[in-house]
């Protein structure tokens, strides 16, 4: 009926299961298979080939599944049938929760922010048969939307509205979780499990999860003649994309990701982008010179024009004026230099603190029933040996996945590699990995071209992969990461599961 299939052969069985990932539409046949799984080559959702179900994030929804036969030496897919885990109500849901007991689980839960890693921690919750009350508190207006694309097709025009919510409205009544949207939790008491709410308000609670998520770095400028603007909610995007309406000049401040997906957002829209930033080269300090001179390169062959190795000194009615006096017209001014974690309010109850949450391999910090995930969380990491704090949505996700999982209970170690993309006009930079520094850089393939693979190496060890239209060499470099970081902690006693390693195209 028009659908895509993949057929797909594991361990000498056959399955079929939907080819769309139900992310962003990935195709599916052009992944690889891990063992009985399948992963997404454009953003790395893994999905199971039995059942369907999807096993990590971005992706929410499970894939169609279909009955496979073998005879006389053909393969046959015959009827649909219901995969584990399916909606019951729209594409996308859940299952709907069990209603079984669970001895181990809590008497309610508290998620503090409906961000990427609130809004999976509860949708886990469910899917794990959590049948308690779940309350996501959250300071913005919306129901959880899809953040990443908020600087990228969303603001450059190219998105539908319907596109950003992650569910309709109707999915959180349908799942029975509570929205306290345009609230704030303004203390914690640990010892009572008990939140003390902006309008004065106090909630129980029996596990608590901090996803407060991190604020944009705010820059200060004597008497600005017009407002700085920055990206981080959905009334930010709408805000610039209003604006950008009747600017015929932006300045974005900051050649950082945000930054420069904005820059590329309205080059789409027709306004004319100046990128003013103090480094020697965009994104030289995640991605190397030589892949930061390629993004450098490819705004400029869509007309952006940067001042680098500069900072802006005043913003006014309709220029900018950078540190060394330059004065550059501007009707838009962007700013994207950075964002700091929201610990405020963890450091206020008493908990560990280190340039965001501290929390242990299960993303518990250190009260009892209190998590962190996201932005804000500091965590363990066993693939570089260090404690890090990473502000990608991806990881965000899989840490709400697993602190879901871990508050029923489970003992599920956080070992995600950590992953995130980031989309310059038709080139998408997939990154796995984190490489705070390096000893060398090995590039193949042709960058000029677009197709190339840049591993950051420290030693004999690849500490990162970014690569450009080379999604199944991407994928192959998470499992290996993967196996890797699993070698530090395999045998321990409460180890999960876990895929087998092989892989093929």
């Amino acid at each position: 009926d028009g659908e895509p299939v993949l057929l797909a052969r594991s361990g000498g069985e056959l399955f079929a299961v939907g080819n769309r990932c139900p992310h962003y539409g990935g195709p599916l046949n052009e992944g690889i298979l891990v063992g009985d799984t399948v992963r997404c080559p454009w953003h790395h959702s893994a999905f199971s080939l039995r059942s369907g179900e999807m096993l990590r994030p971005p992706a929410l929804a499970d894939l169609p599944c279909w009955e496979v036969r073998e005879r006389g030496g053909v393969v046959v897919v015959t009827g649909r049938r219901p995969s584990r885990g399916s909606p019951p109500n729209h594409e996308g849901s859940p299952a709907p929760a069990s209603t079984h007991h669970q001895s181990n689980a809590p008497t309610s839960v508290v998620i503090l922010g409906g961000g990427a890693a609130g809004a999976v921690a509860a949708e886990t919750l469910r899917r794990e048969g959590y049948d308690g009350p779940i309350t996501i508190v959250d300071a913005g207006p919306s129901a959880p939307y899809d953040r990443p694309n908020l600087s990228k097709d969303y603001l450059a025009g190219t998105a539908p509205e319907d596109w950003i919510p992650l569910h309709p409205d109707s999915f959180y009544t349908e799942q029975r979780i509570e929205l306290a949207l345009g609230r704030r939790a303004t203390a914690i008491d640990a010892g009572a499990r008990r939140l003390v709410l902006d309008d004065g308000t106090t909630r129980e609670y029996g596990a608590l999860l901090i996803a407060t998520g991190a604020e944009p770095v705010r820059l200060e400028f004597e008497n600005p003649g017009q407002p700085v603007h920055y990206l981080r909610t959905l009334a930010d995007s709408r805000a610039i994309i209003a604006a950008a309406g009747q600017a015929r000049r932006a300045v974005v401040i900051g050649a950082s990701f945000i930054g420069l997906e904005v820059a590329a957002s309205l080059r789409a829209r027709g306004v004319e982008v100046t990128v003013v930033g103090p480094e020697a080269r965009p994104l030289e300090r995640v991605l190397g010179p030589a892949l930061g001179d390629h993004v450098r390169a490819l705004h400029e062959q869509h007309g952006v024009v940067f001042r680098l190795g500069q900072t802006v000194a005043a913003v006014g009615d309709a220029d900018v004026t950078l540190q060394g006096g330059e004065r550059l017209p501007a009707d838009l001014v962007i700013a994207g230099v950075g964002v700091r974690p929201n610990v405020q309010l963890a450091e206020s109850a008493g908990l560990a603190t280190d340039r965001g949450i501290v929390v242990d391999e299960y993303l518990q910090t250190s009260a009892p029933g209190i998590y962190a995930a996201g932005d804000v969380a500091r965590w363990p990491d066993p693939h570089s040996g260090q404690p890090i704090r990473v502000e990608h949505w991806v990881v965000a996700e899989r840490q709400g996945q697993a602190a879901a999982r871990n508050i029923l209970g489970r003992r599920e170690r956080f070992d995600a590699v950590p992953f995130f993309w980031s989309q310059h006009y038709d080139v998408a930079i997939a990154y796995v990995g984190h490489a705070e520094g390096w000893d060398d850089v090995q590039i193949s393939g042709d960058m000029g071209a677009n197709d190339c693979e840049v591993a950051y190496r420290s030693g004999d060890r690849v500490l990162a992969v970014a690569t450009i239209f080379r999604d199944q060499a991407s994928l192959r470099a998470e499992v290996a990461m993967e196996e890797r970081g699993r070698g530090r902690t395999a045998g321990a006693p409460d180890d999960a599961p876990r895929e087998r390693a092989t892989y093929r195209t």
